[in-house]
């Protein structure tokens, strides 16, 4: 995964973002500025995107695009040594039988199961994530959240993905949020960090703006939905306002950050609807792994077998694939 954050070359953080952070107040005041959502109008330009067709060769390139771009997860209690192994042999081969089929971006676990992933995944070219900081709830002091973190970055994590204190954002603690982001980003050290919004709770499209502007204020490289454990997880219009939200910031600073709509995106219809809104929205630029994830692992038996009936022109079964 390449660096998303600017070059030398880039321009000066412009005045107000530098200023917004400055205190309490001045976060607030930038937050509170930032132009309110058109909820009719997200909604209809989100559900117009998503009408596109797109021609078969274009079809092939949007299935291969989206595995290249799958975080394969396993996140449950009963994940064990042998299921993450499992599941990164899938990641390095998603398709035994079409040696052509690209490899997934990142195989994403519980900070206890890194070292397995990675030793798992050394040479493939497959980045292993960790969630950290308390998830899916965040609910526990800032020093475990970061001594969780630290478990999974001296596990080898190359990425991490941390939940951010909705109930402070909610409460107006925003400064709490930032700072608290800042020190999981500093904890990650080389390792890229993913903010977790969880938008699903943050009830206003006006919320899921702010906190987008927030956590990139903050520092992450990328700003990610949901944990997927809480419905509604990713929707198309939430994904929009992230999309703008980092086009503006590459807009004002040319700085890079990608954008992560996780839970509930289960088909190849429904992921190339997100492609489309990539390209519309952001830009071309962010139709790469390096800017643009996907976190659901079901997603990627549906691409595997609408795949294969691109490739060999009829369906085949899912017993075909690997069920996760």
């Amino acid at each position: 995964m390449t660096a998303t954050t600017s070059t030398s070359a880039a321009p000066a953080t412009p005045a107000p973002l530098v200023d917004a952070t400055r205190d309490a107040a001045s976060l607030r005041r930038f937050l509170f500025g930032l132009p309110g959502v058109d909820q009719v109008g997200v909604e209809q330009r989100a559900a117009g995107l998503g009408t596109r067709s797109i021609k078969k060769d274009a079809k092939r390139w949007a299935i291969d695009t989206a595995i290249s771009m799958v975080d394969l997860t396993t996140l449950e209690g009963a994940d064990t040594h042998g299921k993450v192994r499992a599941l990164a042999a899938k990641a390095v081969r998603p398709d035994p039988e079409r040696q052509d089929t690209p490899r997934v971006a990142a195989v994403c676990v519980y900070p206890d199961m890194v070292a397995t992933a990675v030793d798992a995944l050394k040479g493939s070219g497959v980045h292993v994530a960790s969630v950290a900081t308390g998830f899916p709830a965040g609910r526990t002091s800032r020093e475990i959240k970061l001594a969780d973190t630290k478990i999974a970055v001296d596990a080898g994590a190359h990425e991490v993905d941390m939940v951010i204190d909705r109930g402070a954002f909610l409460e107006g603690r925003y400064m709490d949020v930032f700072e608290e982001i800042q020190a999981v980003k500093q904890a990650c050290g080389e390792a890229h960090l993913k903010v977790i919004l969880e938008t699903g709770e943050l009830a206003t499209y006006d919320n899921v703006r702010r906190a987008s502007w927030l956590a990139l204020l903050a520092g992450g490289d990328f700003i990610k939905t949901s944990t997927g454990k809480v419905s509604p997880a990713a929707t198309l219009p939430v994904t929009h306002i992230m999309l703008q939200a980092v086009h503006d910031w590459h807009v004002q600073t040319g700085e890079l950050r990608g954008v992560k709509p996780a839970g509930g995106i289960r088909t190849t219809k429904d992921a190339i609807k997100y492609l489309v809104a990539v390209h519309e929205v952001a830009g071309e630029q962010w139709l790469t792994p390096d800017l643009f994830r996907f976190g659901a692992s079901s997603l990627l038996n549906d691409l595997l077998l609408q795949r294969r009936t691109q490739v060999d022109g009829h369906y085949s079964g899912p017993d075909y694939v690997t069920v996760d």
